[in-house]
C-alpha cells in the first residue's frame, strides 16, 4: 500500500481520499481551511454526499486517513500526491488554474523523495505538461517528480459509488515508471484501467462530459419541438432508448443541466477550441440551448399570470439535482431572482439545499418580493397561487397530484423535471405544465402550441 496525499477536500479531493483509504492506502487530505479540517477530524463531512461521512468516520477511526492544513508534512514523503482543487470558470469561459499553480509550487518546495503528482482536477489539454515544468522550475530537493493525469468521472449524489465501482479509470502518463506506480495504486479497486498519454487523458474528460451535455441539450431541443407538434417527449425518449447506439441514459428532458461539471466543461472546451482557431459548433449549440431552457417555465408562467407581484409562489427543489446540496448552475438560481424581481412571495423547500441557498438569497424581504425557507412541502404549497418544481427529489415525487388541488389556492404547477403523469394531474384538477409533453386534453393543444411558440421564440 502507498502513502498518498490529496490536495483539496471538495467533491473530487475528499471523495478520492476517502476511497483510497477505504481500499487500504495511507491518506492525508490537505486543505487551507482550518475550520473545515476540524470539522472533518470530528467525523463530519463538509459536503452532502451519500455514504461519504460514514466512510470518513470508519477510515479515520481505523487510522488510514487524516486531515491537515500542514501541506509540508503531508507532501514531503508521499509516494503520490493527488491534486483535486477547483478550476472554476473565468469570465471568458476558460478554466482558472491559479489553485493548481499554488499547490504545484507547494509540492515543489516540500517533497523530499521521488514522487508522482497526479492531477484529478479538470484542466485544459496541455495543462499537465505545464504543471510538470512548473514543479521542476521550483523544485528544492534533488528528487524525481513526474505528473500524471487521472480525471474523475463521478456524479454528485453517487460520487462514492462512482469512485469505488467506476466503469473505467483513465490514467495519462509519459513514462513507464509513472504508469506502473499509478496502476499499482489503483490495483486494489479491481477496475478496468485505460492507459493513454497525458493530453489524451485530459481530452477524454472534456469529450465525455461534453458529449453527455450535448445529449441533454438535444433532448431538450426535441422536447420543445414536441410541444409544438403535439408529441410526448417521454414517449419519444422511450422509443429511442431501445436503440443500442443511443442508449437509455441522459434522455430525460427538463429545464437544463447544472452542477460543477457540464456548464463549466462545455464552456472550457469551447474556449480551448477557439484558442486553436477552431469552432466547436455542436458544443456552442449545447451551451445556447441549455441557457435558454432554464427559464422556459418562468416564461410560460409569466404568459399565464401576467405578474407574480403579491402571489405566494411555492418552489420545490433548489439544488441542481437530487442527492446533493450543490447549487452550482442550478435552475433555481436563474428563476428565483426573476420571481423576486416581480414581487413574488416565495416559500421554498429543499431537503438539504436550503441552507446553501440562503447564503445567496437570505430569508426575508428581497427586493420587491420575499423568500421563506420551509421544512416541509405542505407548508410551501399551503394557499400557494403557483408552484415551480426545479429538482426531482424523492420527497417531491412522492407528493400525490391530489395534494396540489387540496393545498394550493390555485392548483397551477410548472414542473421542470416531468415528475407527474399529465392525465393524472388533469384528473386531480391541477393545471399542469411540464417539458415537451402535450396536454392530456387535445382541446388544449391549440392554445398550448401558440404559447409554446411564443416561449421558444423568446
Amino acid at each position: 500500500m502507498y502513502k498518498i496525499a490529496v490536495a483539496g477536500t471538495g467533491y473530487v479531493g475528499l471523495v478520492a481520499g476517502v476511497c483510497f483509504a477505504e481500499v487500504g492506502h495511507q491518506v492525508t487530505c490537505v486543505d487551507i481551511d482550518e475550520e473545515k479540517i476540524k470539522l472533518m477530524k470530528s467525523g463530519v463531512s463538509p459536503i452532502y454526499e451519500t455514504g461519504l461521512q460514514e466512510l470518513m468516520q470508519k477510515n479515520f477511526e481505523e487510522g488510514r486517513i487524516d486531515y491537515t492544513t500542514d501541506f509540508r508534512s503531508a507532501y514531503k514523503d508521499a509516494d503520490a500526491i493527488f491534486i483535486g482543487v477547483g478550476t472554476p470558470e473565468q469570465s471568458d469561459g476558460s478554466a482558472n488554474l491559479s489553485y493548481i499553480a499554488t499547490v504545484a509550487r507547494q509540492i515543489a518546495e516540500s517533497i523530499e523523495k521521488d514522487c508522482l503528482v497526479v492531477v484529478k482536477s479538470t484542466v485544459p489539454v496541455g495543462t499537465n505538461d505545464k504543471v510538470e515544468q512548473f514543479i521542476n522550475d521550483f523544485l528544492v530537493n534533488n528528487v524525481r517528480v513526474e505528473v500524471a493525469s487521472n480525471p474523475e468521472f463521478l456524479a454528485q449524489g453517487s460520487a462514492v459509488h462512482d469512485t469505488l465501482h467506476a466503469e473505467r479509470v483513465i490514467i495519462g502518463t509519459e513514462s513507464k515508471w509513472a504508469e506502473s506506480l499509478l496502476m499499482n495504486i489503483y490495483e486494489p479497486f479491481n477496475l478496468p484501467i485505460v492507459s493513454v498519454n497525458r493530453r489524451s487523458a485530459e481530452m477524454i474528460k472534456y469529450a465525455s462530459n461534453d458529449f453527455l451535455a450535448l445529449k441533454i441539450s438535444y433532448m431538450n431541443d426535441i422536447a420543445n419541438l414536441c410541444e409544438l407538434v403535439g408529441a410526448d417527449i417521454q414517449d419519444v425518449a422511450r422509443g429511442m432508448s431501445f436503440d443500442a447506439r443511443i442508449g437509455s441514459k441522459f434522455l430525460n428532458a427538463g429545464i437544463g443541466f447544472g452542477g460543477s461539471c457540464f456548464p463549466k466543461d462545455t464552456k472550457a472546451l469551447d474556449n480551448i477550441a477557439k484558442q486553436y482557431g477552431y469552432e466547436l459548433k455542436t458544443v456552442q449549440a449545447a451551451i445556447d440551448v441549455n441557457q435558454k431552457q432554464k427559464t422556459l417555465l418562468y416564461k410560460k408562467a409569466s404568459e399565464r399570470l401576467i405578474t407574480f407581484n403579491g402571489l405566494k409562489v411555492a418552489v420545490l427543489g433548489l439544488t441542481f439535482k437530487p442527492g446533493t446540496d450543490d447549487l452550482r448552475e442550478a435552475a433555481s438560481l436563474e428563476n428565483i431572482p426573476l420571481l423576486l424581481k416581480q414581487g413574488a412571495d416565495i416559500f421554498a423547500y429543499d431537503p438539504v439545499g436550503a441552507k446553501n441557498f440562503a447564503q445567496v438569497h437570505p430569508e426575508g424581504k428581497n427586493g420587491k418580493g420575499s423568500i421563506t425557507y420551509v421544512g416541509n412541502i405542505e407548508h410551501a404549497l399551503k394557499d400557494a397561487n403557483v408552484c415551480f418544481i426545479f429538482t426531482e427529489w424523492g420527497e417531491i415525487k412522492a407528493v400525490n397530484p391530489e395534494n396540489y388541488k387540496e393545498l394550493m389556492k390555485t392548483p397551477l404547477v410548472y414542473d421542470g423535471r416531468n415528475i407527474y403523469n399529465v392525465k393524472e394531474m388533469e384528473q386531480a384538477g391541477v393545471e399542469y405544465y411540464s417539458i415537451g409533453r402535450a396536454p392530456a386534453k387535445r382541446g388544449l393543444l391549440k392554445e398550448t402550441k401558440k404559447n409554446a411558440v411564443q416561449d421558444i421564440k423568446s
